[in-house]
């Protein structure tokens, strides 16, 4: 018997909180055309003081469970995709957990910064193709704001904080219809830890310091474009199909320049790609979540249509999806 991890609710939620890029100019050197030159972006989403990842999380996953109308008891794994968890342990999913009422759920992190939550996904639909677990909750949550240093205005002005989340359930395989089955189709996931020092936070734990986050900005453009269009080049080639199969393709949402890029590599017109980082900036994993929450919403993404998720974020790690909606 083949199970294949088929979407049955998307959530999402982005703080109250707006931060313009003529907010950020009026505290450090640095103009709204300069930044929606360099990135694309507009405006982003702060947490308050008060809330953290956890609770960004778990308002996502109550929007995705809702609209899945499956309940929580229902739930039998939870991952977090972040790289901003509330304490270094325990794992900020079993805070999640215990926020939902999932006791019937096993739940961890998953660390790959903005290519967790195709990591997340990955884990999961593994978990769901091998039996071990009919339903499951997949969910990418940062609080990245917290890792900016306001001095920084080559970092500071490129993130944003939020969550989104996937409801995941098995369904059986039918040889018969398997090209059109909705469900996850296929993940690919790559790295290359030659490549630590582009983009990294400087303290953890183990060396006795918080940190902020460091990039070189020009070694992150150099890599991405190509990394990004050969993992979905692969992903495409496994499945024998073409860019011209694809209906909606969902990238993670770091910079304007590296989108539409890709986009260009493959021939994908503007109008079948989902951005989203005008408005919610870089929210590292939890900005594919972000993206595939707003166009279900809106309606653009609709069942049986053919979507590539792809992502690449520091290590390096990167990776695809094709998710048969």
């Amino acid at each position: 018997m083949t199970f294949r991890s088929v979407v049955k609710g998307c959530g999402a939620y982005l703080p109250e909180q707006v931060v313009t890029n003529h907010d950020l100019a009026a505290i450090m050197d640095t103009s709204h055309e300069w930044i929606v030159e360099r990135t694309g972006i507009h405006q982003r989403h702060v947490v308050e003081d008060g809330d953290y990842t956890s609770d960004l999380a778990t308002r996502a996953a109550r929007q995705a469970l809702l609209r899945s109308k499956i309940p929580v008891e229902s739930l039998d794994l939870i991952v977090l995709a972040t790289a901003t968890p509330d304490d270094t342990f325990p794992a900020t999913a079993v805070t999640i957990q215990q926020k939902l009422g999932a006791h019937a759920a096993f739940a961890f992190d998953v660390h790959a910064v903005c290519s967790g939550f195709v990591y997340a996904l990955s884990v999961v639909d593994n978990f769901i193709r091998s039996g071990q677990v009919k339903t499951a909750l997949v969910i990418g949550a940062e609080t990245m704001t917290r890792l900016l240093d306001p001095n920084d205005r080559s970092t500071a002005v490129l993130f944003g904080d939020g969550a989104g989340a996937l409801v995941l359930q098995a369904e059986e395989v039918s040889s018969k219809d398997k090209d059109t089955q909705r469900g996850v189709l296929s993940t690919h996931l790559y790295s290359d830890g030659r490549f630590r020092d582009a983009l990294y936070v400087d303290g953890g734990p183990s060396r006795k310091t918080m940190g902020y986050l460091r990039m070189q900005g020009k070694e992150v453009m150099k890599h991405a474009v190509e990394k990004i269009g050969d993992s979905v080049k692969k992903a495409l080639e496994f499945h024998k199909l073409t860019p011209q199969d694809i209906d909606w393709f969902v990238p993670h949402q770091a910079n304007i320049r590296i989108i539409n890029a890709v986009a260009k590599y493959f021939s994908l017109p503007t109008e079948r790609v989902v951005v989203t980082v005008d408005q919610h900036a870089n929210t590292s994993a939890a900005s594919i979540p972000l993206a595939l929450a707003a166009a279900e919403t809106d309606g653009r993404i609709k069942a049986g249509q053919l979507v590539v998720l792809e992502a690449m974020g520091a290590g390096f790690t990167w990776g695809s999806a094709v998710i048969r909606w």
